[in-house]
This record gives structure tokens, C-alpha cells and sequence, in this order.
């Protein structure tokens, strides 16, 4: 059932937002990574309030989020879920499934809300070209601050606040670590560190390591050719000589990995290695206090 907090909002929005946000937010799969892998992990709701829910942001837009959390219980630990390139799909509202049964709080914002629908595209040039490089930084962690104080109104404990994201959403994970005071960890899925700057993106995870205000995981593959080995080094010799809070983040590579290992529903999957960052991202989780 869609949140009446959504419903609220819905009649200021366009139809076609409307129904997509109530039949088809948090399903499927973006056009330009079909066909999905058999192998694709599905989570039930079972025990879960979980779907499609809104709020607005800063600026009034409405943000769509797909929610998942356990039945009747409050004062649950926080997890911002960050959707990659492809925005939120079925993939990442798993994600948000597998957090909830833990016990926790897992929403995914779609960031890209204002620039247009990920899952359209047909190809990951046309999804960048038209849509990512359109999405401003300053845009999307504003966002996250909106759906961090969602969180905190809908059952959410917000001194239990952690943030994970894969690719796209591994590079906002670092850059909103190094914002929010509030968060206590992080954990970020190959996400870039270091890249071109624009206007949209003028700054690198690599250049605010000293506005880190919370310790971060990093979960890399060392075959990961979108993010060179060196600027991993980098940014951990960045790390070595920032802030106490900063030097207490720590990275796993992945030799046998390459990008996207976790994303089971794609050829990029490994295994035993997506268990065993889940295993270290929920540790992590508990080690500094989310849990």
C-alpha cells in the first residue's frame, strides 16, 4: 500500500509521476542492463512495511522513495540506501528488503527525480550524457538531508544513522559522510574517488577527506577498470593523515572482482565476494553503533 504520506502529495504532481510512482517505483530494471541474471536475489516483504513513499525536499520537489522497515516498531537504526547509475530499481529495493529484516530502517530517495527516469534509457552513454551528468551534488545530499529527516519521523532513531551506496551511489556515500554530522558509518560499493570535476560535481571524495564526519568502509575490486588501484592509495594516504574520525575508515579489495560485484542481477556478480561485503558492511554497522 502507498504511504499516505505520498498520497498527500501526489495530487500536486503530474499523472504520469503519479502512476509511476505508485505501480512501478522500486520494480523492474533499467532497459540498458536487461536481460537481468537468473541468478538475481529477491527478499519477500514479509513482516515488512515496505513500498513506494514521498516527502518534499528543501525546494518543495516531491521525492520519490521506496521504504522497507519491520511492522509496528519503532525507534529502528537508519539506512539512507544510495541507488546507483540506474537509479532506484528492483536491485536496490532488495537491498532496502534485506536491511529491514535485519531490523532496521532502509529507504532509497531517487535521486534523479528532477532530470528524468534511469530506467528508460537504452544505453549506459545515453543514461550519462541525458540524466547523470545533469544531477547536481549540492541537489542530491540536500535530498538525502530530506530523507534523513523523513527517517527520523517515521520510526526512524536518528543517533543510529548509517549511509550505503553502490557506483553512483558509492561516491555520494563518501561526499555525504563528509556532511552530515549525524551519520555514525559508512559504507561505500565502489564508488568513485577521484574524477573530472564540473560544475555539477566540483569536488572529489578525495578532496573533503578532512570534513569526514563519520568512519567509512570501502568496498573495491581490484578489476575494476572504472576505478584505478591508485586512486584508492590515494585516498587512503589521504585518510592515513586526516581528522581521528577519518582514520577510522578502512578498505577491502577484491582481487578476483570487478566493478559492481555485488549487483547480483548483472554478469559482474561475484558471489562470495557480495556475501562477504554484506557480512563487513553489517559489522561495520554495528561496530560504530548503527545496529
Amino acid at each position: 500500500m502507498l504511504s499516505p504520506d505520498i498520497d498527500s502529495l501526489i495530487p500536486h504532481v503530474p499523472f504520469n509521476r503519479r502512476t509511476f510512482i505508485k505501480a512501478a517505483f522500486g520494480t523492474g530494471f533499467a532497459a540498458c542492463v536487461m536481460p537481468v541474471s537468473a541468478q538475481t536475489i529477491i527478499t519477500d516483504s514479509d513482516g515488512l512495511l515496505a513500498g513506494p513513499v514521498g516527502f518534499k525536499a528543501a525546494d518543495g520537489t516531491l521525492i520519490p522513495a521506496y521504504r522497507a522497515q519491520p511492522i509496528g516498531k519503532t525507534k529502528l537504526p537508519v539506512i539512507i540506501v544510495i541507488h546507483e547509475i540506474f537509479g532506484v530499481h528492483e536491485h536496490i529495493a532488495d537491498v532496502c528488503r534485506r536491511f529491514a529484516k535485519l531490523g532496521y530502517l532502509a529507504i532509497a530517495p531517487d535521486l534523479y527525480v528532477r532530470e528524468g527516469d534511469a530506467s528508460k534509457f537504452p544505453t549506459m552513454q545515453q543514461l550519462n550524457d541525458q540524466l547523470v551528468s545533469k544531477v547536481p551534488d549540492d541537489q542530491v545530499l540536500s535530498d538525502i538531508d530530506s530523507t534523513v529527516a523523513w527517517a527520523g519521523e517515521h520510526g526512524g532513531d536518528l543517533h543510529r544513522l548509517g549511509v550505503t551506496g553502490f557506483c553512483w551511489g558509492g561516491r555520494i556515500t563518501w561526499l555525504y559522510a563528509e556532511r552530515n554530522p549525524r551519520v555514525k558509518a559508512a559504507v561505500a560499493w565502489y564508488g568513485r574517488l577521484v574524477g573530472s570535476k564540473t560544475a555539477n560535481n566540483p569536488a572529489n571524495p578525495l578532496d573533503r577527506v578532512a570534513d569526514l564526519k563519520a568512519p567509512v568502509l570501502g568496498l573495491y575490486g581490484k578489476l575494476d577498470q572504472s576505478i584505478p588501484q591508485d586512486t584508492i592509495e590515494e585516498m587512503k594516504q589521504a585518510i592515513a593523515t586526516g581528522p581521528a574520525i577519518a582514520r577510522g575508515s578502512e578498505f577491502v579489495v577484491y582481487d578476483d572482482a570487478p566493478h559492481a560485484f555485488f549487483a547480483d542481477y548483472r554478469p559482474s556478480y561475484r558471489k562470495a565476494d557480495a556475501e562477504d561485503g554484506w557480512k563487513r558492511a553489517l559489522a561495520w554497522f554495528k561496530e560504530h553503533g548503527v545496529a
